[in-house]
């Protein structure tokens, strides 16, 4: 049974689950009755951070367009445009046993596509999560619903996967952001123009 998270709370992943080694994350949203006239294209990305807190370099953040990284331990399974259906709408697979080990912290986010020129905000997504399971059993082990926190938004971080004692712990975040996946960039180190 997986364990349900809320905003700052923190939760072991590997010490409770010996021998896992390849995890999916899964993150999902919902978009409410929205009647802008533009497609509401919401994007999950993947900053690889060392101890300061920031990407080494440009192959640290990962995304739709860049969809490897840390050798190959870290694939982004592709971008989903509309959000429509059931389960994961976006998808990362980790291999924790081969990630570097100058990757502290492994940072997911969500942003808005063009949210600022289509109007577009995290006040109208609902039903926003993240969630851990192990890759070969499909058993969820982490889940974290972000809840309806969030009115004027573009970016969000929902959470990170990050070492500690040689062990991986999970953290829920879910931290808003205004100004998009380039605010976000700015503050993992990395310059979006």
């Amino acid at each position: 049974m997986a364990v349900s998270l809320s905003k700052g709370q923190k939760v072991d992943l590997t010490k409770t689950n010996p021998g896992l080694t390849k995890v999916v994350i899964g993150l999902g949203w919902d978009t409410n009755k929205y009647d802008g006239g533009n497609d509401f294209d919401l994007d999950s990305s993947v900053f690889l951070l060392g101890g300061n807190g920031k990407v080494t370099n440009e192959a640290d953040f990962i995304f739709y367009n860049n969809r490897e990284g840390a050798g190959g331990a870290v694939v982004h399974t592709g971008d989903n445009r509309t959000g429509a259906g059931e389960g994961d709408d976006e998808q990362v697979n980790i291999n924790l046993s081969a990630v570097p080990a100058n990757v502290e912290r492994i940072a997911f986010t969500i942003t808005i596509h063009e949210a600022e020129s289509r109007n577009q905000n995290f006040g109208q997504v609902s039903n926003s999560y993240v969630r851990i399971f192990n890759e070969a059993t499909g058993e969820e082990l982490i889940r974290y619903d972000l809840g309806e926190d969030f009115s004027i938004e573009t970016a969000i971080v929902v959470g990170e996967l990050y070492r500690h004692n040689g062990e991986w712990k999970f953290s829920a975040i879910g931290s808003g952001y205004q100004g998009g996946l380039a605010a976000l960039a700015t503050d993992f180190g990395l310059a979006i123009g």
